[in-house]
């Protein structure tokens, strides 16, 4: 199989498992729903992908500098 076909398929397949979890077990969580709840619950992803991005951005000027030290 090719690799991008795989990717996609594991992407496809995470992606149903979470919209099931979400439309099964969602219900079952007591979140009350307040405007607080809905801004951490727009927010939060896009500060954790912010976060990953900015970690992995520092991590790759590390090393280019010492890749140009060397």
């Amino acid at each position: 199989m090719n690799s991008n076909t795989g990717f996609i398929l594991k992407i496809l397949i995470i992606s149903f498992a979470v919209s099931v979890a979400i439309k099964y077990g969602g219900p079952t969580l007591s979140i009350p729903a307040t405007n607080v709840s809905a801004v951490i619950g727009v927010f939060f992803p896009t500060i954790v992908i912010a976060i990953a991005l900015l970690g992995r951005a520092r991590r790759q000027q590390k090393g280019e500098a010492n890749t140009k030290q060397s």
